[in-house]
């Protein structure tokens, strides 16, 4: 448990509080294998960044960012657009992982009941490219600082993490704890929407506040359901061809 509390003592530190971006985080400091430590300002998990403002982008360029892994649907994309990373001279990898047409599919699967461990669970089902993909991406040292994102960087992005951090050897509650660090940018985001483009038509700002977060036991579930059905999340990457080699390199490369 200290660990996780040293999580939540230094959020102020892994949240890059950007004016128009959110959920913004480093995963610098987490403890994995052998005790060492992820390094800091190599990878970042975060939501949509084209509402970044002009304020925001030195801050962004500090990053240096070398590679932006977007996990969005096509139509989000076209929608939102990819923000200004590539100005910045980032490679742009999208790796959705979910199809076009395939939020009806998950919701054909686990009911349309919102953020669950079950939906998350189902993205599986859609195959393995987009974990061979991103893995093949994070065992390559030229790739970093990565930033892996979707629209809230909190489903996908929360998902995609947690496989990362479970190749880290990080614990279970950090994992889970790390998740829920998402609900920690939740009221700023809401209050950003609420003053620039508006709350969707409908929805009260406690709404928005309860879509924008993440239930408690969502990340809980899935890594149950991993490890009941593969064993665990470094063997259900494991059982669909990620190489020992990738994920040593990975470690190689993140920790310290």
């Amino acid at each position: 448990m200290d660990g996780v509390c040293k999580l939540i003592e230094d959020y102020t530190d892994r949240l890059i509080a950007f004016q128009g971006c959110f959920n913004f985080r480093d995963i610098g400091g987490y403890v994995g294998k052998d005790g060492k430590s992820i390094k800091w300002g190599m990878y970042y998990r975060a939501g949509r960044q084209d509402r970044l403002t002009e304020m925001d982008k030195p801050k962004l360029a500090e990053l240096n960012i070398s590679t932006q892994i977007d996990l969005r649907k096509p139509e989000e994309i076209a929608d939102q657009g990819v923000g200004p990373l590539g100005s910045t001279g980032a490679q742009y990898e999208h790796i959705p992982v979910i199809p076009e047409g395939g939020s009806d599919q998950l919701s054909q699967l686990v009911g349309d009941t919102g953020i669950s461990g079950e939906r998350y669970l189902a993205y599986l089902e859609f195959g393995p490219n987009p974990w061979l993909r991103i893995f093949d991406l994070l065992a390559k040292r030229n790739s970093y600082p990565v930033v892996l994102h979707c629209t809230a960087g909190k489903d996908r992005t929360g998902v995609s993490t947690a496989f990362l951090l479970s190749v880290l050897g990080v614990d279970r509650a950090t994992i889970e704890e790390d998740y829920l660090l998402t609900n920690r940018d939740v009221a700023r985001q809401v209050e950003f929407l609420d003053r620039t483009v508006g709350l969707p038509a409908g929805m009260t700002r406690a709404d928005m506040v309860k879509a924008a977060g993440v239930p408690e036991s969502a990340m809980k579930v899935f890594l149950n359901g991993l490890e009941k059905k593969y064993g665990g999340a470094v063997e259900y990457l494991k059982s669909i061809g990620i190489k020992t080699n990738q994920l040593n390199a990975i470690s190689n490369i993140l920790l310290e």
